[in-house]
Formats: C-alpha cells, structure tokens, sequence
C-alpha cells in the first residue's frame, strides 16, 4: 500500500466517521424538534436549519466515500462487454469524467462560499456560505480518490475499501 493509497484511506474513513457522526446529530436535532413541538408545545427555532444543514455535510461526504469504494451508480456492464484494454481506456475515461465534474462542483462551491460568506444564517448566525463548503469538500476528496483509481488502474491493482 502506498503512501498516497494510505492518506486516501485515512480521508475516506474519516469522511465515513463525520458523515456517521452527522447522521447521529441530524436524528438527535430532528428528535429534539418533535419533543418540543409535541410534548413541551414550544418548537425550538434552530432545529431545522442545523437539520437541513447537516443533511448537506453528511450527503457530500458519504458520496465521496461511495467514489473512493465505488459504491456509486456505473455503467459497469456495458464496460464489462468490452475487451480487456478496452475496458481500461473506458474506466480511466469514467474518472477522468468524475474528475472534471468534482472540479467543477468545487470550483462553484468555492464561488458561491466566498460570495455567501458574510451574509448571516437566519435563525442560526453562522455564515451562509457553510452550505456551499460540503460541494467544496467533497470536490476535493473526490479528485484524490479518482487519482487513486487511476494510479491503481496504471498499476493493474484495485483499490481496497478503507473500512471503518
């Protein structure tokens, strides 16, 4: 295992335990919400918004973690029917396509960050320019984690599930 395969490794997990994490939360503050609006009949306010934001990390998290497990939708049957060197060309075709879309996502998320950033959450004070942060974010791991398929693909190996 290299250095690098490693550092994705360590990123994908971590990735994984913050998206669980989130998920912890999110349950935790939407059941908050429901016992306040029915047993004490008093909603609290912030409930919704961290909900609806937590959503957003745990979503952009666990879709790079399914990039770098390649748990994620493919075409894998109509690359399955090409021959062997075929199939590599269009595999390494495949990311560099995820590539150029995680590119993509985190240069916008990185527009819409810096321009969001000083205006304020309702209910919450926290900049709205946390909401674009995920798309930056997972456009980053992403990037890593096609590298590594890639290098991986070069090197005729497969790229092992990191695990929790």
């Amino acid at each position: 295992m290299t250095g690098y395969t490693k550092l994705c490794a360590a990123l994908s997990r971590w990735s994984l335990r913050a998206a669980v994490l989130g998920l912890v939360l999110l349950v935790a503050c939407v059941q908050w919400q429901v016992v306040g609006r029915y047993v004490m009949n008093d909603s609290p306010t912030w409930t919704e918004p961290v909900a609806l934001l937590l959503v957003l990390y745990i979503t952009s998290l666990a879709v790079a973690v399914g990039v770098r497990d390649a748990g994620h939708l493919g075409m894998e049957s109509l690359v399955a029917l090409l021959p062997r060197g075929a199939q590599r060309v269009a595999e390494a075709l495949i990311h560099l396509c995820v590539i150029t879309f995680a590119v993509l996502m985190g240069m916008a998320g990185w527009e819409w960050l810096t321009l969001k950033w000083a205006e304020p959450k309702p209910l919450l004070g926290v900049p709205e320019g946390l909401d674009y942060l995920p798309l930056v974010i997972a456009g980053v791991l992403i990037v890593l984690f096609c590298i590594e398929h890639l290098i991986a693909l070069w090197r005729n190996e497969t790229v092992e599930e990191a695990g929790v």
